[in-house]
């Protein structure tokens, strides 16, 4: 079986490549902007390339059984870049792999299609509404998935909530080198609300379970996170009570807060887009009912497992990565105007 995978570089597929690899999948390939620079590299075929050039994925997918499709441009990156990649990137990689005659087409989404929700948990079947380019270019992707999945090629949608773990940075970086220097950390609202993770070793077996199970079963869109979690101030508090410092997560009024952050986003000074500033303080989880009874879907790791599974690689590997930034979740993000609120705490 030839396993095919976009974004092959990223955080979520280098442990999905890891993953496969321990499950005895051993012909894999794939593509990235990025260059694949991890241990396993002579373990793959890997074409550093683009999903919006055609002729890059004919020169990579021939012969591709399954293709794994986790390439897209996150919330930092321009509407354009997010439209170009998520939206038409998505059709480019569906065309070829219907031309190279693969048998499946796994999908990630993300659960931020539901928008901002006024009831919870979410089901596979709320409406969705996505906020922002990149929320708004997750919608119009399935959209072009259930086109395909119409003329006949079984496709898998998996909506994960975020997931966290090995190699993962973007946000959680800036929580975790201020729990890691003694910090406490600010948090919006009171932090009694309910916000569901995922490990992505999680992830990964709901990945594998679309790559195996009949058609009929996986043909479909399943929510995929954490069976267990608590409230947002106790599952972070898990990492700052790792780190050794007595410091505790410090809650501050949600409207206030978010109105700053408004303010900050305008001069280019926020270290969050608004997705997530606008959420953090509301409670968000889905039901993982559906794939639980058709995936046999079995999460291993709570929320504060993810957590400090994902805090311990950091720590244990931060000397890696001082000084560099980007908009991925392999890099740090810029912590901008917290770099000033950071001298408070």
């Amino acid at each position: 079986m030839k396993i095919y995978i976009t974004g092959i570089s990223g955080f979520l597929s280098i442990n999905l490549v890891r993953y496969l690899l321990a499950h005895g999948y051993t012909d894999i390939s794939g593509i990235d902007l990025v260059d694949f620079d991890y241990p396993e590299r002579d373990q793959i075929t890997f074409l550093k390339g683009d999903i919006r050039d055609q002729e890059a994925l004919k020169k990579s997918m021939a012969g591709a059984d399954i293709v794994i499709h986790t390439a897209a441009a996150l919330p930092l990156y321009s509407p354009e870049d997010i439209y170009t990649t998520d939206i038409v990137g998505t059709r480019n990689v569906l065309e070829e792999a219907v031309a190279v005659g693969a048998k499946r087409f796994v999908h990630i989404s993300s659960t931020a299609v539901y928008g901002v929700p006024d009831h919870h948990p979410l089901y596979e079947t709320d409406p969705v509404s996505g906020v922002g380019p990149y929320g708004e270019a997750k919608v119009q992707a399935e959209e072009v998935c259930r086109e395909y999945r119409s003329q006949g090629l079984t496709v898998s949608t998996i909506r994960p909530k975020s997931f966290i773990g090995p190699e993962r940075l973007g946000v959680f970086a800036i929580f975790y080198e201020w729990a890691s220097e003694g910090r406490g950390f600010p948090m919006i609202g009171n932090g009694k609300n309910r916000y569901q993770f995922l490990d992505v070793e999680d992830l990964c077996s709901a990945i594998l379970a679309c790559m195996t199970l009949e058609t009929e079963k996986v043909n479909d869109t399943f929510n995929v996170g954490a069976a267990e979690f608590t409230t947002m101030k106790e599952d972070y508090q898990v990492v700052l009570d790792e780190a050794g410092f007595g410091k505790k997560i410090v809650t501050f009024p949600a409207k206030p807060v978010i109105a700053v952050l408004k303010v900050l986003e305008f001069l280019k000074l926020s270290p969050l887009y608004p997705w997530i500033y606008e959420t953090a303080a509301k409670d968000s989880f889905v039901s993982i009912e559906k794939a639980q009874k058709v995936l046999g879907y079995t999460p291993k790791y709570s929320n504060q497992d993810a957590m400090l599974r994902n805090y311990r690689w950091y720590i244990a590997n931060k000397d890696k990565f001082r000084g560099g930034t980007g908009v991925s979740h392999r890099l740090p993000w810029k912590q901008k105007a917290l770099k000033l609120v950071k001298i408070f705490f």
